[in-house]
């Protein structure tokens, strides 16, 4: 290599670390058919250089001198049989060669493993997706170098680092005239294909047609060292009309600057004139990131003042509930010089996010219309997290209710879901609330008793399980017209869904089971409130209700896991009259046996509603004694 001075240090060999040699072996060995990957990873790696100089330049602009205009340039040799893509941003020192050339961000690591399903096809498009896509070089190369000089340091400070990916590397310091990096790949015999430049060509097209830098290759037949040409259009994609970019090319540049495999459900493309100059694009993906539930991960828009890149991940732009939304915001107002800090005090910013808010849940809102399949996707990865914005945003909560998908009563699979305009829908004659039961899965919520009685009038319940969930409804109260109610808290109101048949029963089984209440509310004592005839229940014997505004099992246990245990209001007992337990205990006369059936009926509607009793070692004791005495052979 001419770029290599031999007068310099020895190379000094290190080890790969762990995970990056288990990440060589499925490069080499797995992903040997979906093998152009190489070059798209590579290429965008370079763009990314390019882009981080651009912005640094902003605030030193000695880094850009002596280089001329920021490109990447594609150079081959069928003879020699190699491959070398070289950037002029801002490049690497030895310290950084050897930290992001030999390790793999530990948090990504264990997932990036964890996602691999030996689907060569989907493998392949996680590569760039956990930083890892330089690897992808050893897919076609048997041996590769890498050439760098950081900007700002001198020509003395270069770094040639090198491996054959047998487990360890070679690094040196060494002379080097050019600032960036060049990745020299030494092509394996069976892909010396990919020193064709016709081949070459197809694929920059393919891949990087988007990119704002031009991709430079040598001309066909040109022998002049300088005698290059731009194999792409090198414009900015977002800087151009709607009308003239093509869906595959939308696709290709979400793939560029997510480094994501996978195609993006939906997107939106918007230039806004007048009071504020600024262009949008912005991307759902089809699949959650490894991340998504780390609310203090990297996030955010790709933000540009001009044209000129600013910065990764500005998550001023959106809001944390719509962290997956990827893009970009190229704004005519900003200044060049803007901070996160001054980010987070703009008016101009607040204004933006606003805007690109709304486009967002306008977005939503049309793939849920038109396309109801994408949108199943997108609510099976993004579904809990948008939840949260009905309680963070309240300005945009009408524009997030109808999103909502829940399963129903009404659906009969857990894939299946419902909206709440269906369900209003749906809703039976007389019927004035959304009736909704939470519980600690669906399987759980289905089964629930304190769904019975409206099952059986069928009415339609929703069925939440969601961590969310209670957190969530206890910040709305109404939808469309229609107030929400939870079936296991207060009284449950039919109002019109009663008829006059059922209100004459119901004063005529408290009339005749007053004697009844008593009883059990004296044998239970002061662990409940009231004891009364449920007007919930159609199979189950009893069950307990919180009042309204009490906080549920599943927010208590979420605190409860947090170390926050809080107090608990005392519930009411309801018991079903007409159940065979209850008319046994009816029959017992006061007493022991009373005291102790009214217990253990009280304990199984504490584990119906908590999943626990409070004390377990007792409940047992004291069934296990009703049970001898009921299976004890008569006298």
């Amino acid at each position: 290599m001419s770029d290599v001075d031999t007068a310099a240090p020895a190379a000094e060999t290190r080890g790969f670390q762990a995970e990056v040699r288990e990440l060589l072996k499925l490069m080499i060995h797995s992903l040997y058919s979906h093998r152009e990957i190489f070059l798209r990873e590579l290429i965008s790696n370079a763009s990314d250089a390019n882009d981080k100089l651009r912005f640094l330049a902003l605030a030193t602009p000695s880094l850009n001198e002596d280089s001329g205009e920021l490109s990447i340039r594609i150079d081959h040799d069928a003879a020699a049989g190699t491959l070398t893509v070289t950037d002029n941003g801002i490049g690497m020192n030895r310290e950084e060669a050897v930290s992001h050339l030999g390790t793999i961000a530990k948090s990504g690591t264990a997932e990036f493993f964890g996602r691999l399903s030996g689907d060569q096809q989907k493998d392949s498009q996680l590569i760039g997706q956990f930083g890892v896509g330089f690897y992808s070089a050893f897919i076609v190369a048997d041996r590769v170098e890498v050439l760098s000089r950081k900007a700002g340091e001198p020509a003395s400070q270069g770094v040639h680092w090198e491996s054959r990916a047998e487990g360890d590397f070679t690094v040196a310091t060494v002379e080097r005239a050019e600032r960036g990096t060049s990745v020299v790949l030494h092509l394996k015999e069976a892909a010396k294909e990919f020193a064709d430049g016709w081949k070459l060509r197809a694929l920059v097209r393919r891949y990087s047609d988007h990119l704002a830098f031009p991709v430079l290759m040598r001309k066909e037949g040109g022998e002049a060292s300088l005698d290059y040409e731009a194999v792409n259009q090198a414009k900015a994609l977002w800087t151009r009309p709607r009308s003239e970019v093509k869906d595959d090319e939308y696709t290709e540049f979400y793939k560029h600057i997510t480094h994501d495999g996978t195609a993006p459900l939906a997107w939106s493309h918007n230039k806004v004139e007048g009071k504020r100059e600024y262009t949008s694009l912005l991307y759902i993906p089809s699949h959650a990131p490894f991340d998504l539930w780390q609310r203090d991960a990297a996030r955010g828009l790709k933000l540009h003042v001009r044209r000129v890149f600013i910065m990764d991940d500005a998550e001023q732009f959106l809001p944390l509930y719509l962290r997956f939304v990827k893009g970009v915001l190229d704004s005519a107002d900003l200044p060049l010089n803007v901070s996160r800090e001054l980010l987070q005090q703009d008016a101009e910013v607040e204004a933006i996010r606003s805007a690109l808010t709304k486009r967002v849940l306008e977005l939503l809102g049309r793939v849920a219309k038109d396309e109801p399949e994408k949108f199943a996707t997108l609510w099976k990865e993004f579904g809990q997290v948008l939840k949260e914005g009905v309680a963070e945003d309240p300005s945009n909560r009408e524009k997030l209710l109808p999103l909502l998908r829940f399963n129903s009563t009404h659906e009969t699979g857990e894939e299946d879901k419902t909206s709440l305009p269906d369900y209003l829908a749906r809703m039976v004659t007389g019927q004035q609330k959304i009736f909704y039961v939470i519980a600690e899965s669906r399987a759980a919520a289905r089964a629930s008793p304190y769904i019975e009685k409206l099952r059986a009038r069928n009415v339609e319940v929703l069925l939440l399980a969601d961590r969310v969930d209670e957190w969530i409804m206890g910040q709305v109260t109404e939808f469309d017209g229609k107030r929400f109610q939870d079936v296991s808290k207060g009284d449950l109101e039919l109002g019109e869904l009663a008829d006059a048949t059922d209100k004459a029963q119901e004063e005529a089984a408290l009339k005749e089971h007053k004697g009844l209440l008593k009883r059990v509310k004296d044998a239970l004592g002061d662990v409940v409130t009231e004891v009364r005839i449920s007007r919930r229940l159609t199979e189950s014997s009893a069950v307990l209700v919180r009042e309204e505004h009490d906080m549920g099992a599943q927010l208590r246990r979420m605190m409860a896991a947090t170390g926050q245990e809080l107090p608990r209001g005392k519930p009411v007992l309801e018991i079903n009259v007409g159940h065979p337990l209850i008319k046994r205990l009816d029959g017992v006369v006061a007493g022991e046996e009373f005291n102790e059936l009214a217990q253990v009926i009280f304990d199984q509607a504490q584990l119906s509603e908590e999943g626990q009793v409070a004390n377990p070692g007792e409940y047992l004791r004291r069934l296990n004694r009703l049970l001898v005495r009921l299976t004890a052979p008569a006298p």
